[in-house]
C-alpha cells in the first residue's frame, strides 16, 4: 500500500510539472502576443498556425545550440545556478493544494517562503560565478531587490494566518465561499502584487535585467541551454505568483475552471504591466519597499492581531 501511495505521488508530481511548463512555453507566447498588439504589430505569426508551435522552435533552438562559457568563469557554480534555480520554481508547486492529498502541505505557505529565500541564491551565484562586472552588479541588484520585498510578502501572508488561523492553502478555499478576500483587502492584494512584480524581476523592477545599463544583467554570460533554464524558471514563478493570488485573493476553487481564467488573468497583468509601465529609479525601489510596503504591511500585521486578541477576549 505504501508504495502504491508513493508511486501515486511521483506520477502526479510528474504530471503537475510537466503541465506547469507546457503552461510557460504557452506563457512565452502569450507574452509576445500581447506585446506585439501594445505595441501595435504582430506578435509570432509564421511557424505553424497563427504562431502556435513558436515556443517549442523557441526551446529546440535554445537548448540545440552551441553551449558557450567565459573562461575565467567558476564553472561548477555557473553550470549548475539555472538548473537549480529551474528546479526551485517547479519544487514550489509541490504546496498546490490539489484536494487528491498529494502531498500534505498544511504548512504550505512556509513551504512557499522557504523556497522563494532560497531563489535568491541561485541569481547570486549566477553573477558571481559567470566573472563579469555586469553580471555581478546585476546579481547584487537582484539580491537587494528580491530580500527587501520578500519582508512585504512575508508579512502580508502573516496578516492572512493570523486572519484564517492556518498555514494551509485550502484553507483560503474554505473562507472564501461566499466573499472574496480581494473585496475585504483591496489594497493588500495591490500590495502583494506590486510586491510579487518585485520578487519575479519584472517591469517597472527589473533592474537585475536592465539592458540599458547591465546589457543583460545576472544572464549576460549565458547561452543556449543555461539562458533557457532561467527563462523557464522566471516564468515558472510568475505562474506560480498567479496562482497564489488567485487562491488568496480570488475564492481558490481549484476544481473551477473559473480558477484557470483567474490564473490567466493575473498572468495577463504581469505581461500588462511591462507593456506598459516604464522601468523605476532604483532608490525609488527601496523607497518603495521600505517606507511604504512595509510600515503598510506591519499595521495590517497589527491591525488583525488586535482584532484576533478582542474576538478571543469577547468569544
Amino acid at each position: 500500500m505504501f508504495y502504491i501511495e508513493l508511486i501515486l505521488c511521483l506520477v502526479g508530481s510528474l504530471i503537475l510539472i510537466i503541465c506547469v511548463l507546457i503552461s510557460v512555453a504557452f506563457l512565452t507566447l502569450l507574452e509576445r502576443k500581447v506585446l506585439g498588439y501594445i505595441q501595435i504589430r504582430k506578435g509570432p505569426n509564421k511557424v505553424g498556425l497563427v504562431g502556435i508551435p513558436q515556443p517549442f522552435c523557441d526551446a529546440i533552438k535554445l537548448f540545440t545550440k552551441e553551449q558557450t562559457y567565459p573562461f575565467m568563469s567558476n564553472y561548477a557554480c555557473y553550470y549548475f545556478s539555472p538548473i537549480f534555480s529551474l528546479f526551485l520554481s517547479l519544487l514550489v508547486w509541490m504546496c498546490m493544494p490539489l484536494l487528491i492529498k498529494l502531498y500534505s502541505f498544511n504548512l504550505g505557505l512556509l513551504f512557499f517562503l522557504c523556497c522563494t529565500s532560497l531563489g535568491v541564491y541561485t541569481v547570486m551565484v549566477a553573477g558571481w560565478s559567470s566573472n563579469s562586472n555586469y553580471a555581478l552588479l546585476g546579481g547584487l541588484r537582484a539580491v537587494a531587490q528580491t530580500i527587501s520585498y520578500e519582508v512585504s510578502l512575508a508579512l502580508v501572508l502573516l496578516t492572512f494566518v493570523i486572519l484564517i488561523g492556518s498555514y494551509n492553502l485550502l484553507d483560503f478555499f474554505y473562507y472564501q465561499v461566499y466573499l472574496w478576500f480581494l473585496v475585504l483587502l483591496l489594497p493588500m492584494g495591490l500590495v502583494w502584487f506590486a510586491s510579487c512584480l518585485a520578487e519575479t524581476n519584472r517591469t517597472p523592477f527589473d533592474f537585475a535585467e536592465g539592458e540599458s545599463e547591465l546589457v543583460s544583467g545576472f544572464n549576460i554570460e549565458y547561452s543556449s541551454g543555461g539562458f533557457a533554464l532561467i527563462f523557464l524558471a522566471e516564468y515558472a514563478s510568475i505562474l506560480f505568483m498567479s496562482m497564489l493570488f488567485s487562491m488568496i485573493f480570488l475564492g481558490g476553487d481549484i476544481f473551477s475552471i473559473i480558477f484557470y481564467f483567474k490564473l490567466t488573468f493575473m498572468s495577463f497583468l504581469f505581461i500588462w504591466a511591462r507593456g506598459t509601465l516604464p522601468r523605476f529609479r532604483y532608490d525609488k525601489l527601496m523607497y518603495l519597499a521600505w517606507k511604504c510596503f512595509l510600515p503598510f504591511s506591519l499595521n495590517y500585521l497589527m491591525f488583525f492581531v488586535g482584532l484576533s486578541v478582542l474576538l478571543m477576549t469577547l468569544i
